[in-house]
């Protein structure tokens, strides 16, 4: 077989696979048996460990409020470091390699600094060094705009690069490499006895991602999903199987199923009171959270009483600082009297499918934190995901506890 017509395949490590120079040589050892197989292999890697973390921290230490076009220049810098490292423990090996940036590769964003979108990948960069031999490292989180300014893509960005860059190859699979065996039916630093998933959908994947299993970003399954590249999540530590992302249809049909049981800690919640019952309000609200680019996870809105209601919703707790001065204003306005802010709050999720209209999962979970004392904050459910917020010191033992309804005993 012809170099051009080997198949391509795309790797991507997370920051703890290559956290340390020890670990970006075993990086290049696994590359080294992977290349044996015949194929064309692309590279995509994350900062080394807690960089970005780090990176942050030197922003807030010389500017308030950190953000855009100087930000992300800063933040790019972290994967710039990795792919060069990798590079050059490959060609010690007499590997030939090539690091490439996200710009120098062909990925181009939209001009949301600091949450870029990709739009469109030129692969003319990509194939010929792929055709040269080269194994091509590109950093992810990362590319450029129309007016060659460096864009990021948020947090987890990585992944997201290596699926735009597979579905742009035509890639064999995307296989993100990471630090647990593959997709999990919960945290294995919660549930040591956690089980793996062979395969699952892409359906299932995007849920439980967006519900806090942080093994993979929602964006980078919807963007394979969207034109069906299988995802394998395995170890970056060992050459075993992980879980395979695919379609639906190689799932049983109409098999209704709990795969996981998620949390997330890093969210806030905010409540706002003696909110005028008036159309129009609630869109007021929150198109003022989507003009300052604040997510929302979760909302309930209350039933008025004498005219006045209440508005409950969740978001990233990176966001309280922006939110709080959105109360400020919205108390100005008299959209409310007082808007509320919880950060000792957290989220559990089971994750499956058909879970909402399949009768008695929801109560058997609500059984469970009630055995355990846990109060419900609030409750959100969806055709595969049903989420509860409780308070964030009991978060762990109600995922044990929900898991083990669930799953009992698993052991590999």
């Amino acid at each position: 077989m012809k170099q051009t017509d080997s198949p391509v395949v795309v790797q991507k490590y997370g920051g703890s696979s290559v956290a340390t120079p020890a670990r970006i040589e075993a990086i290049a050892e696994r590359i080294s048996r992977s290349l044996s197989k015949g194929i064309r292999l692309v590279v995509v890697l994350s900062a080394m460990g807690k960089t970005t973390d780090e990176l942050v921290e030197l922003a807030h230490a010389v500017a308030h409020r950190p953000r855009g076009r100087e930000l992300d220049m800063l933040l790019a810098s972290g994967e710039q470091v990795s792919v060069s490292l990798l590079g050059l423990a490959l060609r010690s090996r007499g590997i030939p390699a090539v690091a490439l940036t996200g710009g120098q590769c062909g990925i181009q964003t939209d001009s949301a600094f600091n949450a870029a979108r990709i739009e469109s990948i030129d692969t003319t960069r990509i194939f010929s060094e792929l055709n040269r031999g080269n194994v091509v490292i590109i950093a992810g989180f990362q590319g450029v705009t129309h007016d060659q300014e460096i864009t990021t893509l948020g947090r987890g960005g990585s992944d997201i690069t290596g699926a735009a860059v597979a579905v742009a190859l035509s890639a064999r699979v995307c296989e993100i490499c990471t630090d647990v065996d593959g997709v999990l039916s919960a945290d294995p630093n919660v549930v040591p006895n956690a089980k793996k998933w062979e395969v699952i959908g892409y359906e299932e994947a995007i849920e439980m991602a967006s519900s806090g299993a942080k093994v993979l970003h929602p964006r980078a399954a919807e963007v394979c999903m969207a034109y069906d590249i299988p995802i394998h999540v395995r170890s970056s530590f060992h050459l075993r199987n992980g879980t395979w992302i695919r379609g639906s249809q190689e799932m049983k049909i109409e098999q209704a199923a709990v795969l996981g049981v998620s949390s997330d800690k890093g969210i806030a919640k905010i409540t706002l009171r003696d909110v005028p019952d008036r159309p129009g309000l609630a869109a007021e609200v929150f198109q003022s959270l989507a003009t300052d680019g604040i997510s929302v996870r979760l909302i309930i809105q209350s039933e008025s009483s004498d005219a006045r209601g209440r508005i409950t919703f969740v978001l990233d707790s990176e966001f309280v600082e922006d939110v709080k001065k959105l109360i400020r204003m919205w108390q100005d306005a008299g959209l409310t009297s007082e808007g509320i802010v919880e950060q000792d709050v957290a989220k559990i999720s089971i994750v499956g499918s058909r879970l909402a209209s399949t009768p008695g999962l929801a109560a058997r979970m609500f059984s469970v934190l009630a055995r355990e004392g846990i109060n419900i904050d609030c409750i959100s459910s969806s055709e595969m995901k049903v989420a509860c917020v409780i308070s964030s010191e009991h978060v762990d033992q109600a995922v044990r506890a929900v898991h083990a309804e669930f799953f009992g005993e698993v052991r590999e």
